[in-house]
């Protein structure tokens, strides 16, 4: 065991002595070490619950005969973070959660670990963790929040909350209806209602085979939550037995599958960013030319929230993550001899599921469209891609061609649209919002909220080289590779210039002539950094392109 290097024989006897102080039993030191990552914290609505996610965990690793050690990793909450400096700390936490995380897991020798995220930063952090270090491990989040309902019985979740802030400034909504979606959007405890970053991840942990069936999809206020947290304590015990190793599930064909099921369910775009990253973690390349392979063969099954009026509970009931697999099967888009957390192949996890609401989860017949919910761009004006979630874009705005009103920062964009001074048929440009011109590439929920709020999600797109919330909808297409501080087209963009975006054909130009081009960027000097000191300057200097997944190398 990993373990016996803190605790076999005599020159372990300091280390032993430190556990005795602990409060551990002879018998407690000699069973299995199991470390429990708890996320838990009293800021994010999606943590405040893992506090008792992990004390169901350490009752299953006990109850199988480990010793459950529990240590924390950070999570920030993004609906909290969104709009101000504070959003720039979130995508950079992923990094800071797989390093922290592996040195607490070598320094401690664990045997296994059972990972406790649940949002979106956190999710993906540990996965690259647990690929990383390659010990047996297993993943359990905390749960989606339930769906909100209004004064007047309509349904609702946090983007429509953000999108009330938009409708406020349209004139279309007062005091009294902001103040019923700010007291109502967000009713539970658990990772906001629909299909936004973080349930992306936990669905996709469950597709790529290192989560039990339901970790995506069981609501957080369940006490199913609660019974699964127990049984992933228990089924630790079962890999750490088997010497089955994150490697062993987390492979090519299971990354395909991942962003099979991506597609299937019309995930973040976000997810653009932290596949590659964890795959990269693991030794597999994956890059977003795959995607749009995948995409092109697979249909959209779901449209939960921002896409449409269903939300996670929903997915639940109608037989969650598994009844999507399930479909995809009948089609032999997925590779079901991967092996799973739970020992057994998806094949055998997926005999006798059954999709149990096709209103929910469309039949692969009859799918919402022919194409996966995510599409890669490529053009002059994003060489190495951009991404949109195509499944939560207007039929109208599919095809769009307008004039670039050019912003260089979030703060000057989302003024401008609150002003009024936004048209339809503009192209909001937002730059030197990427990966190291943030730095910390920051999600634009609040103007993509503001543009649909003030009824022009269906006439006005918005490109930017930061990156978007799961919660937004419309024509909003993020990760511009390369970005303006790194030289990308996109800083060289002048207000009035036409941009031509076809998501049909996966493409998006810059129609200005070479010759201009030319002398535009004889003259572009690039502009200071906006943060020069701290992990932020660090980690600008570090970080790839989104087109890499924002690692750091």
């Amino acid at each position: 065991m990993n373990s016996d290097y803190i605790k076999s024989g005599v020159e372990r006897a300091p280390n032993r002595s430190l556990l005795y102080a602990l409060g551990y039993t002879d018998e407690e030191i000699r069973r299995p070490i199991i470390g429990v990552v708890s996320s838990h914290n009293e800021i994010v609505p999606g943590h405040m619950n893992l506090d008792k996610i992990a004390e169901a965990v350490k009752a299953g690793v006990r109850a199988a005969g480990g010793t459950p050690v529990m240590f924390p990793a950070i999570a920030v909450c993004d609906g909290i973070a969104m709009g101000h400096i504070g959003m720039k700390y979130s995508l950079v936490t992923r990094d800071l959660i797989a390093d922290s995380t592996e040195a607490m897991a070598i320094a401690h020798q664990f045997d296994g670990l059972v990972m406790i995220p649940n949002c979106d930063k956190n999710v993906p952090g540990l996965l690259m963790a647990a690929a990383r270090l390659n010990i047996p491990t297993i993943f359990v989040s905390g749960g989606p929040m339930l769906a909100g309902h209004l004064k007047d019985g309509r349904r609702t979740c946090l983007s429509h909350m953000f999108e009330a802030v938009g409708a406020y400034h349209a004139g279309t909504l007062d005091d009294k209806g902001v103040l019923d979606y700010e007291e109502n959007a967000c009713p539970s405890c658990g990772s906001c209602s629909g299909m936004y970053t973080a349930n992306s991840m936990n669905c996709l942990t469950e597709a790529i085979g290192m989560a039990l069936p339901g970790n995506g999809t069981i609501p957080a206020p369940y006490s199913a939550r609660l019974r699964l947290a127990k049984h992933a304590g228990m089924q630790i015990m079962q890999l750490v037995e088997k010497n089955i190793r994150p490697r062993d599930i987390m492979t090519p064909a299971a990354f395909h599958n991942a962003e099979t099921v991506d597609m299937a369910l019309g995930c973040s775009t976000n997810t653009m960013l932290h596949l590659p990253a964890i795959a990269h973690e693991a030794g597999v390349t994956i890059d977003l030319d795959m995607s749009n392979e995948i995409s092109a063969k697979t249909p959209n099954l779901c449209h939960l929230a921002p896409a449409g009026d269903t939300f996670m509970e929903d997915l639940e009931r109608a037989g969650g993550v598994s009844a999507v697999m399930k479909e995809l099967t009948k089609k032999d888009l997925l590779d079901t001899s991967v092996m799973t957390v739970t020992g057994k192949t998806m094949a055998e996890n997926l005999e006798g599921v059954e999709n149990l609401d096709p209103s929910i989860i469309r039949p692969i017949e009859n799918p919402y469209s022919a194409q996966g919910g995510i599409a890669v761009l490529k053009g002059n004006l994003a060489v190495d891609g951009c991404v949109v979630k195509q499944s939560a874009v207007a039929p109208e705005m599919m095809v769009h061609e307008g004039p670039a009103r050019v912003f260089d920062s979030e703060e000057d964009a989302i003024a401008a649209i609150y002003a009024k001074k936004i048209v339809p048929g503009d192209v909001v440009v937002i730059r030197y919002e990427g990966p190291k011109g943030g730095p910390g590439m920051r999600e634009m929920l609040n103007p993509t909220s503001a543009i649909c709020g003030m009824g022009l999600g269906e006439s006005v797109a918005l490109i930017t080289d930061g990156r978007f919330s799961g919660a937004t909808r419309g024509a909003s297409i993020g990760h511009i590779s390369p970005e303006a501080a790194a030289g990308g087209l996109i800083a060289l963009v002048e207000e009035g210039d036409l941009i031509s975006i076809d998501i049909p054909n996966c493409k998006i130009e810059l129609k200005v002539s070479d010759e201009a081009l030319a002398e535009r960027r004889a003259k572009w000097v690039c502009p200071e950094p906006k943060v020069k000191t701290g992990y932020l300057a660090r980690y600008a200097k570090l970080v790839t392109s989104a087109d890499k997944g924002a690692i750091l190398l």
